[in-house]
């Protein structure tokens, strides 16, 4: 799937969504016979809890979805069954006075892996989770490539080889990644799953927050956490490798759960290096040729690790063949903002040949 001009889109999951949503869900489980919930199933679910029923669009089509229920940790312990927990695929378990997320469902469609949408729903659950003033969010997780090991490994020296990173499996790794541990492995946790020979793990991440006051996902925030990018000047011989310094701290920077990374100005300017028998004018426009192809890994970047990212500023060449100093900010979601600097600075007028920006392009 190509990164470029997507419009990504975390929102609570609608009715009308489910034609859709079956074909996503299908799509994600061809090794289970296309397994997806019916309509009524989904019904229920948005009657008895909308806020926990998530999904992303992209570019209007949902592609992947995450559904929850908030049950009570005393009434079914540690040791529980997928079944038991759903109530038989009833939901009926659901108490808006429990203490516990369970995440019953998360998946995304084939086509649209790479873009890191899994860890945007779970961002948007963990969210969810402190707003209302939930303990902690729970789930049970498949081990989809255990029965490649199983008469080698038990399930327990599986887990371990997944910790210690000796065996990727694509359901623990990625929660693991993610801020969840295991508290338990769990039997005839879901009937059928022969892929997890019926095993999985009881997944747990904490609250930290927990006891704060509730308000819904998308809540409006009163600080925002921003993540200032110290970057060094050092050579760089390709663009790639320029590439690869960028995605490194964007990805620190996430990790983090920042609303923002702010890179500095001109930090591109180590491209230079191939124009130093050019005048500073002549190789400040040739450094300008790059500012297109960082602009689309930057957007790649905000959508991939679910970060506002700006760019910090870059020479760019406008239509009228004017060389101006400019910086974007991508958003998320796929959006792109532009601003072109308005009172640039003396060295930038006369020994650059940059005039100053007097518009702001969305």
């Amino acid at each position: 799937m190509k990164k470029k001009d997507l419009r990504v889109n975390l929102r609570n999951l609608q009715l009308n969504d489910y034609i859709q949503l079956k074909e996503a869900m299908q799509q994600a489980y061809t090794s289970m016979n296309g397994l997806h919930w019916k309509e009524d199933q989904i019904q229920k679910l948005l009657n008895i809890f909308p806020e926990g029923q998530l999904c992303i669009e992209v570019n209007g089509l949902v592609v992947a979805c995450a559904l929850s229920l908030i049950i009570d940790h005393k009434q079914f312990g540690d040791n529980h069954t997928y079944a038991q927990i759903t109530g038989d695929f009833t939901f009926n378990t659901h108490n808006p006075d429990g203490d516990v997320l369970y995440g019953i469902e998360i998946f995304v469609h084939p086509d649209y892996r790479g873009l890191r949408l899994a860890r945007r729903l779970y961002d948007g659950r963990k969210e969810l989770c402190e707003n209302l003033n939930l303990r902690v969010i729970m789930a049970g997780g498949r081990m989809p490539n255990y029965e490649q090991y199983a008469k080698e490994l038990t399930p327990r020296e599986y887990l371990n080889k997944v910790e210690i990173k000796e065996i990727f499996d694509p359901v623990l790794t990625f929660q693991m990644s993610n801020g969840f541990h295991v508290k338990r492995i769990l039997k005839n946790y879901l009937l059928g799953d022969t892929e997890s020979l019926e095993f999985a793990t009881l997944l747990q991440w904490h609250n930290i927050y927990y006891e704060k006051e509730e308000s819904t996902i998308n809540a409006s925030k009163t600080t925002v956490r921003l993540g200032l990018v110290q970057w060094q000047m050092r050579t760089h011989h390709s663009f790639d490798s320029l590439v690869e310094q960028i995605e490194f701290f964007v990805d620190a920077v996430s990790d983090y759960q920042s609303d923002f990374a702010l890179f500095p100005e001109f930090f591109n300017a180590p491209l230079m290096a191939p124009f130093n028998d050019m005048g500073t004018a002549e190789a400040m426009r040739e450094l300008a040729k790059y500012t297109a192809p960082l602009l689309e890994k930057f957007k790649s970047f905000a959508i991939s690790y679910n970060i506002n990212i700006i760019t910090g500023s870059m020479p760019y060449v406008n239509s009228k063949g004017n060389l101006q100093n400019v910086t974007y900010l991508c958003h998320r979601s796929g959006l792109v903002d532009e601003y072109r600097k308005i009172h640039i600075t003396p060295n930038e007028r006369e020994a650059w040949g940059m005039v100053g920006g007097n518009e702001i392009k969305v």
